[in-house]
C-alpha cells in the first residue's frame, strides 16, 4: 500500500512540503517518492527483497521515513526501535526480529550484533544529504505486485511483561487503519507535528493516510511544549495531537495569553488516560473539546474513544466507546462476558488488529484470541455504553476479600487540587492481605497535602 500512495501523493501534492525539519529546510512528496527509490535501489543491490527484514536504529527524522518507504517498495518488512531504548533494550528487539539489514546511527551501531549486516546512517543536514550514502541515484526499482497480506512494518511493544514484542501488519491492515481513522479521504491536511517517535504505532501503521492528506508534518528535535505550542499558533494548526502527559506540559509554559488558539478545532490524546482536571484545564486552554483515545500498538492504534460533543461524564471519566469498525467485550478470566457493569478484561475485534507477534507464536497465542485481542486492560460498561477503565488485570488487588482496581482509586485521588500525579500500588497485610499504597506528587512540593 505505501508505494502506491507516496507516487499518487507525488503527483496530486508535487512539490508541497511534506516535512519541515527544525532546521527549516523541507522536502516534498515528490522529493519523497524519488528519494525513497533510490534508496530502494540500494537496498536491493544488498539482497534486500520480498520478505526481508529492515531494522531502522534511527531518530525521527526525514531519512527514516524515506528508508520505510524504500523499504516497502522492495516488499521487504520495516522494524522501528524507538531512539530511547537501551542497549539492551535494543538488543532484545534484534534478537526477536533477526534483520536482514540494520540501519544505525553512530550512537548505536555498536549495539547492533556483529553477524548482522549493518550500515551507518548519518544524520541529514540538507535535503541532498538525506540516506547520502544509501541510495543510487537516479535509479527506480522494479513495480511490486500488489498482494493485501504482504508483511509491512512491525511495532515494538514489552506491554506488562517487560520482553519485546513485535505486533507485526500487512497491506491490508494499513488500508484498513486508513479507512477507520480518515474514510479514506484523500488531500486537505494541513499543518500538523510530530508527536511520537516515528517507531510507534501511530507513525508506522498511519503513514499511508498521513502521506495521502498532503500535510505538512513539522519534526522536533525533541517534544518540548512551548515550540509546540509555537506552531500550532504560527500555522493555525486545527488540532492539538498529545498524549495526556504533553498538555500538563502546555500548561505549564509562562505567559499563556500570548498564544493564539482560536484556529484549535479539537484535542484528540491517546497514549495515557487524562485525569479530568487535566481534561478540563486543557479545553480551557484551547477553547475545544478533547477526545480521548482508547487503544494500542496490538490494535493498530485503533479502538475506543470519546466524542467531541460529549457531555462532562463521558469525557472526564470514560474512554468512550467503540469507534466505528471496531467490537468490543468485558470478559472473565475464562473469556466468558462478564454481567452488565462488572468489572472485566476488555477485548477488542476489527479488520485493524495485528497479524501476531514476530517470530513468537506463543505470545500471539495468549493474546489473539478467535479473531478477538485480550487487552490485558480491565474495564467495565455504564448505562450508555460509554467503557470506564479500571487498570491493568495484573494490577488488582484483594484487600479484605474485596477486589480493588488501582486506577479507579487513581481517579479519585488526582480529582484533588493538590494532588499533582499519583499512583496506587498494592503491598502484604498480615491482616487485610493486601492493602493499596498511594504515590503522590504534590502540586506544590513546598506544602504536600
Amino acid at each position: 500500500m505505501l508505494p502506491e500512495v507516496i507516487r499518487r501523493a507525488a503527483v496530486d501534492h508535487g512539490d508541497h512540503a511534506a516535512y519541515v525539519t527544525p532546521h527549516g529546510w523541507e522536502v516534498s512528496y515528490r522529493e519523497l517518492d524519488v528519494l525513497s527509490d533510490e534508496a530502494a535501489c540500494w537496498m536491493g543491490s544488498l539482497g534486500i527483497g520480498e520478505g526481508s527484514v529492515v531494522a531502522l536504529c534511527l531518530p525521527s527524522t526525514v531519512d527514516y521515513v524515506v528508508a520505510y518507504l524504500a523499504a516497502a517498495k522492495l516488499g521487504a518488512v520495516t522494524a522501528g526501535l524507538n531512539p530511547r531504548f537501551r542497549s539492551r533494550e535494543r538488543a532484545a528487539c534484534l534478537e526477536v526480529l533477526v534483520p536482514d539489514l540494520v540501519l544505525a546511527t553512530a550512537e548505536v551501531i555498536d549495539d547492533v550484533p556483529s553477524a548482522t549486516a549493518v550500515e551507518l546512517v548519518s544524520p541529514s543536514t540538507t535535503a541532498e544529504e538525506i540516506l547520502a550514502g544509501q541510495r543510487l541515484m537516479g535509479e527506480s526499482p522494479a513495480p511490486l505486485a500488489e498482494n493485501p497480506e504482504r508483511p509491512v512494518c512491525i511495532c515494538f511493544t514489552s506491554g506488562s511483561t517487560g520482553q519485546p514484542k513485535g505486533a507485526w501488519y500487512t497491506n491490508r491492515q494499513l488500508r484498513v487503519i486508513a479507512e477507520l481513522d480518515t474514510g479514506g479521504a484523500w488531500g486537505g491536511g494541513g499543518h500538523r507535528y510530530a508527536s511520537t517517535e516515528f517507531a510507534h504505532v501511530g507513525v508506522m501503521t498511519k503513514l499511508p493516510w498521513l502521506l495521502a492528506t498532503g500535510g505538512t508534518t513539522h519534526l522536533l528535535d525533541k517534544w518540548r511544549a512551548e515550540p509546540v505550542l509555537e506552531l500550532i499558533d504560527r500555522h493555525r494548526m486545527s488540532s492539538v495531537s498529545a498524549i495526556a502527559p504533553q498538555v500538563a506540559l502546555m500548561l505549564r509554559v509562562p505567559d499563556l495569553d500570548r498564544f493564539d488558539f482560536s484556529c484549535v478545532q479539537a484535542i484528540v490524546s491517546g497514549g495515557a488516560l487524562a485525569p479530568p482536571a487535566l481534561v478540563r484545564a486543557g479545553r480551557e486552554l484551547f477553547g475545544a473539546p478533547w477526545s480521548i483515545r482508547y487503544s494500542s500498538t496490538e490494535s493498530g492504534g485503533v479502538g475506543l474513544g470519546t466524542a467531541l460533543d460529549a457531555d462532562d461524564d463521558e469525557a472526564l471519566h470514560t474512554v468512550g466507546r467503540p469507534r466505528p469498525g471496531v467490537e468490543a467485550e468485558i470478559r472473565d478470566e475464562s473469556g466468558a462476558p462478564v454481567a452488565d457493569g462488572a468489572v472485566g478484561e476488555l477485548w477488542l475485534r476489527s479488520a485493524a488488529v495485528m497479524s501476531g507477534y514476530w517470530n513468537d507464536p506463543e505470545a500471539t497465542a495468549a493474546t489473539l484470541v478467535d479473531g478477538w485481542l485480550r487487552t490485558g486492560d480491565l474495564a467495565h460498561v455504564d448505562e450508555r455504553g460509554c467503557y470506564r477503565l479500571a487498570g491493568r488485570t495484573r494490577e488488582m488487588y484483594i484487600r479484605g476479600g474485596y477486589n480493588v482496581y488501582p486506577l479507579e482509586v487513581e481517579s479519585v485521588l488526582a480529582g484533588h487540587p493538590q494532588v499533582a500525579d499519583v499512583a496506587v500500588i498494592a503491598r502484604p497485610d498480615e491482616v487485610m492481605g493486601e492493602i493499596g499504597v498511594a504515590v503522590v506528587v504534590p502540586a506544590d512540593p513546598s506544602a504536600p497535602p
